[in-house]
């Protein structure tokens, strides 16, 4: 009888998979053997892969310059990175190996980025793409950089207002965008993006405001849409109405040559994830350039801002189970040696799923469990997954045993309040990162150690 945990992973999926194989009853990461990172490191453990990250900016490249020759596109495609996604100083190093460009959200990102230009990770003709509403800070820091020689650092004017307040700022010319208010899905709990300017009113707006301006030059027109890119009728009805505001614009603003479709690529969060990467980056193109040419207009530059698609992938968030309570005739718990709520935000907020695998116990038999964090709140659980509304894990025995959580490299850290006051005051778990060297074996450094109880006291004031 098949019942084991192997046996589930293999009657459930095509398993092994390119960053996951098991050998001896344990789980590979990357062909990394985790079980030995457990044993170096113990658990709570976050590992990042830096490979990954390269991989993806790589894929991504050669996904929209493949498709753009396959139509004969004249424009050129950039990919930026979304800071906001993770700031850390190791992912922004990997991701800048990789000719790519930023893209910031307030005012302490454009610090960084001069922090960058400091180290000499970044020079005065990389792209800089503002986005986010600017308060005084973020338009004083953006002048600066302007003042400074940054030629393409491009704010995006998300209200009407920012134009005269950055205007006032300038002491330099300096090329701008105007971000696009999108319709949000019907499904949402509101019609319109509360982030950018209505369609029907940025034709008049660049007339009005940018046109007679002597320090604007608009580049760009930039859009994003909330649920991401995705194969739906709303998302090309989306990307259309974008395009076609885009050549209106043209037609009157012959400096407008580049358009921003934002991030949106999703990341695996199931071993039985299907997404097809060619076909929409093909479509994307297609229908830019014709739209364009009904138009009579040239095809724009088209920028993309990957956040979670760039380093989501590379993350992994380890744990020990302590131990099981059965609470009643059906509800097994697994507790776990942290907190959902504080190392994996995400499923908490907003209910999200990640790739979740035994590390060891493959042999075993398994059986359906609810995982549980330490706080003592009772949200603080993880009970389904992508592909199913449960969970199962190999059974206890006297040994340990170990779980791994998938493609949490986004996001999770900033959200939890990294270094912070963590909920229940639970610490931030060790943090390793995982490299290879010029002969392609694996490599660990510690990146942090597991937050101290007097980081906590002194940011409480004790």
């Amino acid at each position: 009888m098949k019942n084991k945990y192997a046996d589930l992973i293999d009657q459930t999926f095509e398993f092994p998979q390119d960053e996951f194989r098991v050998e001896d009853n344990e789980l590979y990461f990357h062909e990394v053997p985790l079980m030995d990172i457990i044993k170096q490191y113990g658990t709570p453990l976050k590992i990042t892969y830096l490979p990954k990250i390269t991989s993806q900016i790589q894929r991504a490249k050669r996904l929209f310059n493949v498709a753009m020759a396959k139509v004969d596109y004249q424009g050129d495609y950039h990919y930026c990175y979304c800071t906001k996604s993770s700031h850390f100083s190791f992912v922004l190093e990997e991701v800048l190996k990789n000719g790519v460009h930023i893209e910031t959200s307030s005012a302490f990102d454009i610090n960084l980025v001069q922090e960058l230009f400091a180290q000499g990770l970044i020079d005065r003709e990389h792209y800089i793409i503002c986005n986010g509403f600017k308060r005084p800070q973020y338009i004083e820091n953006i002048a600066a950089m302007v003042a400074d020689g940054f030629k393409n650092i491009i704010p995006i004017l998300d209200n009407k207002d920012e134009a005269a307040e950055l205007e006032a700022a300038l002491d330099k010319p300096c090329q701008v965008g105007i971000r696009i208010a999108s319709e949000e899905e019907p499904r949402f709990e509101f019609y319109t993006s509360r982030l950018g300017i209505r369609y029907n009113d940025i034709v008049d707006f660049y007339k009005d405001k940018i046109a007679k301006s002597k320090k604007f030059k608009l580049k760009m027109l930039h859009f994003f849409i909330n649920t991401g890119i995705r194969d739906t009728s709303y998302y090309w009805n989306e990307l259309a109405k974008s395009i076609n505001v885009y050549c209106e614009l043209k037609k009157v603003c012959p400096t407008l040559d580049s358009i921003d479709i934002g991030g949106g690529f999703p990341i695996k969060n199931s071993l039985g994830f299907d997404y097809d990467y060619e076909y929409m980056a093909e479509e994307i193109v297609a229908q830019i350039k014709t739209i364009c040419n009904q138009h009579g207009v040239p095809e724009p530059h088209i920028f993309t801002e990957f956040g979670s698609f760039t380093v989501g992938e590379s993350g992994a968030t380890l744990f020990s189970i302590l131990n099981q309570k059965l609470q009643n005739d059906r509800e097994l718990w697994y507790m776990i040696d942290s907190s959902f709520m504080t190392t994996l935000p995400d499923t908490w907020g907003i209910n999200q799923r990640y790739i979740m695998l035994a590390v060891n116990h493959w042999d075993k038999e398994y059986q359906r469990v609810f995982l549980g964090g330490l706080t003592c709140d009772s949200q603080d659980y993880y009970n389904a997954e992508a592909h199913s509304n449960a969970v199962f894990l190999p059974k206890m025995d006297e040994t340990p045993m170990y779980i791994g959580f998938f493609h949490t490299g986004a996001y999770q850290e900033s959200l939890g309040g990294y270094g912070g006051v963590q909920h229940c005051l639970t610490p931030a778990p060790k943090h390793i990162i995982i490299d290879r060297d010029e002969n392609g074996e694996y490599t660990t450094k510690l990146f942090a150690k597991e937050q101290s109880y007097k980081s906590m006291l002194k940011i409480l004031g004790y």
